[in-house]
């Protein structure tokens, strides 16, 4: 088996770290990627640092034709759902995702990989993330109840060997944020039919309202998709750091689609309290495919 970056499924580490890149102007994007996979061995843990990297799927595709599954591309335009609402596109060249134990040991990685890449591309965006009562997000209700179990998260996430892309994954990164003061002023009953599901227990509502999040992203609709969601932000401005896996974009631009309205015209609930405000594609390469970035020794 084509082996996948191993941070992807390196859950239970509770400080994070997402770094977006622009490759600077008349840079090589081949100079970016051995950049990146040459920070360490991207098969292993180092110093309790996971590293999972991904690259915009054109750059991808030009450096490795047949290395990306065919038709994936980047976040290149806003979604335009219904009723003013708009999921904005934020695209970059880039990512570099630390995550580990500590807050201290993430930030000196960071700044190692800021400091490593700099003469090659520029820091467009960067936020730090931590665990919450260990799998809750900021409104209070349990996040990734509907992830595959341990025996499925490889199918839900990693592109089949055989195929273009094996072993690696089309990841979605977005940041929403929350509006604290009018999600707070809701009852529990009424967050929990917003959710779809119960605050204590992250049980689903029977019936559960049709414009619920839980409805409008059901699995069983659009695909498993391997979910790593991060709360981020201060006790005044916070919100949520979407982080979706899946072999294929289609079950992700589905659901984005569903959440806005673009499929039976009713608006996830949700987006009624959190506004996203970046949002971008990058392609997660195997283990084996950064390495042929990496010079031998």
């Amino acid at each position: 088996m084509t082996r996948p970056q191993s941070g992807i499924f390196a859950v239970g580490t509770p400080s994070h770290t997402y770094l977006e890149f622009d490759l600077r102007p008349g840079a090589d994007a081949a100079a970016l990627v051995t950049s990146i996979a040459g920070l360490r061995d991207p098969g292993s843990t180092v110093a309790g640092i996971d590293i999972v990297s991904g690259f915009r799927p054109e750059l991808w595709r030009r450096l490795r034709p047949d290395g990306i599954p065919p038709g994936v591309v980047g976040f290149n335009e806003p979604i335009e759902g219904i009723e003013g609402f708009t999921m904005p596109a934020t695209q970059h060249d880039a990512v570099v995702w630390l995550a580990g134990a500590s807050y201290d040991v993430v930030f000196d990685a960071a700044h190692r990989v800021i400091a490593t890449v700099a003469a090659l591309a520029t820091l467009a965006d960067e936020t730090a993330g931590w665990s919450y009562r260990a799998d809750r997000d900021l409104t209070g209700f349990i996040d990734g109840s509907e992830n595959p179990g341990w025996l499925d998260a490889a199918d839900a996430a990693l592109v089949a060997d055989g195929s273009p892309g094996a072993g690696g994954s089309v990841l979605l990164l977005q940041k929403w944020t929350h509006d604290v003061d009018r999600w707070e002023s809701l009852s529990v009953t009424s967050q929990e039919k917003v959710m779809g599901r119960t605050k204590p227990d992250s049980v689903e509502l029977d019936p559960r309202p049709s414009d619920s999040h839980v409805a409008r992203t059901d699995q069983d609709d659009f695909g498993d998709v391997f979910r790593r969601n991060m709360p981020f932000g201060t006790v005044s401005r916070h919100g949520t750091m979407f982080v979706g896996f899946s072999p294929e974009q289609r079950r992700l631009a589905r659901m984005l689609d569903s959440m806005a309205g673009r499929v039976n015209g009713q608006r996830d609930a949700l987006t009624r309290f959190t506004t996203p405000v970046t949002g971008a594609y990058y392609f997660v390469p195997s283990v084996d495919a950064l390495r042929e970035f990496v010079p031998a020794p």
